[in-house]
């Protein structure tokens, strides 16, 4: 009886050690990502997102999503495949300590469109029956750690809007490339993003990049 409570306590240990990140390693491991989204997370590009302080869970989701089709709920991402490939479980919650520890640096909203993000971001529009952004990634856009709901703010504008209209186009077409489909099986951001014009989607990508 000793002998296996030992050896289950062991195992738990083990797992603890295996799964405790390391953001000092985390960063020793980030030369992969440098070049895209820079040696901060701070991406100069706005193909590439800013991952610098995204909350590691997010982070973590994103991972393994990668490593998924979209039938099986995953995200395609070409140019991490083989990137994602090269890591274990320990070095992604490593990578995604480090990224989580870094600063995002900001950015501006487009005056003209900022009004109707800020009231789709706050209020949603009743009429189409959209919800409001700030429901699940909060008033100021830092996201919900616990529920691993990214932080948005100071996120490219234009990186924003492809993700929103990837999820929209992956309200009806799912399986299109370019379709994005892993916000579960409730589908929440699909369900919103098919809700919503270029425009709307362009004022709310902005006005999101400009929180601080």
């Amino acid at each position: 009886m000793k002998q296996g409570l030992s050896i289950i306590v062991g195992l738990m240990l083990c797992s603890v050690s295996v799964f405790a990140a390391d953001a000092k390693r985390g960063e020793a491991l980030s030369s992969e990502c440098v070049a895209c989204h820079g040696a901060d997370g701070n991406s100069a590009v706005a193909n590439f997102p800013k991952i610098a302080g995204q909350n590691a869970k997010y982070i973590l989701k994103q991972f393994d999503d990668m490593t998924k089709t979209p039938a099986e709920g995953g995200r395609e991402i070409p140019e991490m495949t083989a990137i994602m490939a090269k890591f274990s479980t320990q070095d992604k919650a490593d990578l995604a300590a480090f990224f989580a520890s870094q600063t995002m640096t900001p950015a501006a909203a487009d005056p003209e469109l900022a009004a109707l993000g800020e009231k789709l971001y706050r209020g949603g529009n009743h009429a189409k029956g959209m919800a409001a952004c700030s429901g699940c990634h909060g008033p100021d856009a830092k996201g919900n750690k616990g529920a691993a709901y990214p932080a948005l703010a100071g996120q490219h504008a234009d990186y924003i809007a492809k993700q929103l209209k990837a999820f929209r186009q992956g309200a009806d077409q799912p399986l299109k490339a370019g379709s994005r489909v892993n916000d579960g099986d409730a589908k929440t951001m699909r369900s919103i993003a098919e809700k919503m014009s270029d425009l709307e989607i362009d004022a709310l990508a902005s006005f999101i990049s400009g929180l601080r």
